[in-house]
């Protein structure tokens, strides 16, 4: 029992008959106990329905989801959908609005022990660094306070399985650093395994033990967030994690690259901007504080490049640069 996976997929697909077809079909996967896991992809590429899937709020047309190795029960075959030892944490948050954070936490522990409710919701708040919002209404909250008291809700009740819908979409980027960390620490923490799912690659790459990408309802790649950074084996997640230039073999040919491939990917991070053999005009220059990022062209070809020290080249200017690394796909 101790070396089942907490989560697997086996051939899961369940389809919309919508126009376009939506949904997801033939995943498998697997996800480790105690383990953070990002499931990334585009909008619509099936993330929260696998998300529901995994919860048992949805249940399969085919294949089989297993919790610990039991298969998790559908809606129709539950009176109330959705797997005890699993909680969702989803975009609307599901707060009543008009009640204190305090009540919206504790309302979720029973009565028979006032006493140890009160020390166990006081601590779970602590622990989010929400205990100063205990006398607020959920209304009056931030988008990313109310995330916080969604989450304190789902963990209060001692679930083995956090899954987080989109959980940083109506944060402010200046505090999602902060509640990454937040969620890395309470997983630690707690020992408990956590799946969330986000079309922005930052939350996986910085925070996930394993992504999984997902695209048009399939599973196209899988590994730790480093190893689908340097090396992905497809297109779709070098152009889902980085911000990477995507040539064709022609274009490429245009600057000196000799590809047999149909696609050639140039991160910006592998061209120096302080030599090479090549002329290059910039185009562009955007600052992004300690380094900027500014478009080159040469052959009518453009590359997004990192200069790490602003205000060296002018717009319009003509530069030396080479193109280190490339992949082709």
């Amino acid at each position: 029992m101790n070396n089942l996976p907490a989560i697997e997929l086996e051939q899961v697909t369940k389809i919309y008959q919508t126009q376009p077809r939506s949904g997801v079909e033939s995943v498998s996967l697997s996800i480790e106990k105690g383990t953070i896991n990002v499931i990334a992809g585009a909008s619509g590429s099936g993330k929260s329905t696998l998300l529901k899937l995994i919860a048992g709020l949805l249940s399969p047309d085919s294949g089989e989801v297993r919790y610990l190795g039991k298969r998790v029960l559908g809606p129709t075959e539950k009176l109330i959908p959705g797997h005890e030892a699993m909680k969702v944490v989803a975009q609307d948050f599901n707060l009543n609005i008009y009640a204190k954070v305090y009540d919206n936490i504790a309302g979720l522990l029973s009565n028979t022990d006032l006493k140890g409710k009160q020390r166990k919701t006081l601590e779970v708040m602590e622990f989010l660094r929400i205990d100063h919002l205990a006398q607020k209404r959920a209304v009056d909250l931030s988008g990313g306070e109310q995330q916080r008291v969604a989450i304190a809700r789902a963990i209060i009740t001692g679930p083995e399985v956090l899954l987080l819908d989109e959980p940083f979409s109506q944060v402010d980027a200046m505090f999602k650093n902060e509640l990454r960390a937040d969620i890395r620490r309470m997983a630690t923490y707690l020992g408990i395994t956590v799946v969330l799912v986000s079309h922005d690659p930052v939350d996986g790459l910085s925070m996930a033990d394993k992504m999984m990408i997902i695209k048009d309802g399939a599973l196209v790649e899988e590994g730790s967030p480093d190893m689908l950074y340097h090396s992905p084996q497809e297109l779709y997640t070098a152009t889902l994690l980085t911000n990477c230039n995507v040539l064709s073999s022609d274009e490429a040919r245009a600057i000196g690259i000799n590809s047999n491939k149909d696609q050639v990917v140039i991160y910006p991070e592998w061209i120096d901007v302080t030599k090479g053999e090549q002329e290059w005009r910039v185009k562009e220059r955007l600052f992004k504080g300690f380094y900027e990022e500014i478009l080159l062209e040469h052959e009518g070809i453009q590359l997004r490049a990192l200069n790490t020290k602003p205000g060296l080249y002018k717009s319009d200017s003509v530069i030396e640069a080479e193109i280190r690394k490339f992949r082709e796909y």
